[in-house]
């Protein structure tokens, strides 16, 4: 493949990747929480406990923006705040077991849907294909 087909098809790929992601936000179970707030759920829930400079170097997020998402997660009851256990002056994040089932459920959703119409409109060799392009795109994002 040369240069302009590999820009070709990361362009094809980039808008297939943003219309897909909008479909699936569509199927997404509100609670008000924006992407944002989904996804540092996300974060605790992969990770565990964790500070919040360290959540904001995950999510490349400024520390004034993070504070705030903070608070109104905190807020919903979906996070809990402590002392850390070693550093007092440290403060660990922890998601709660309401904020664990408001993302296992907004997940649930989602790929149900995602299953759904992979059945439905897709060949087994093009769900195959599919999965193994799950690996190459996590490589990728992983770079």
């Amino acid at each position: 493949m040369d240069e302009d087909e590999t820009r070709s098809t990361a362009s094809a790929l980039r808008q297939a990747m943003g219309q897909l992601g909008r479909r699936l936000r569509a199927e997404r179970v509100s609670y008000g929480l924006s992407r944002s707030r989904l996804s540092l759920l996300n974060l605790l829930a992969l990770n565990g406990p964790m500070t919040a400079s360290a959540m904001a170097a995950a999510e490349r997020l400024q520390p004034q923006s993070l504070t705030r998402m903070l608070s109104r997660l905190e807020d919903d009851g979906l996070i809990v705040r402590h002392p850390d256990d070693k550093d007092r002056r440290q403060v660990r994040i922890e998601i709660t077991h309401k904020g664990t089932a408001v993302l296992d459920e907004d997940t649930v959703r989602r790929e149900a849907w995602l299953a759904k119409a992979m059945a439905e409109r897709l060949t087994p060799t093009e769900r195959e294909l599919l999965r193994l392009a799950a690996g190459l795109m996590e490589r990728l994002a992983d770079g």
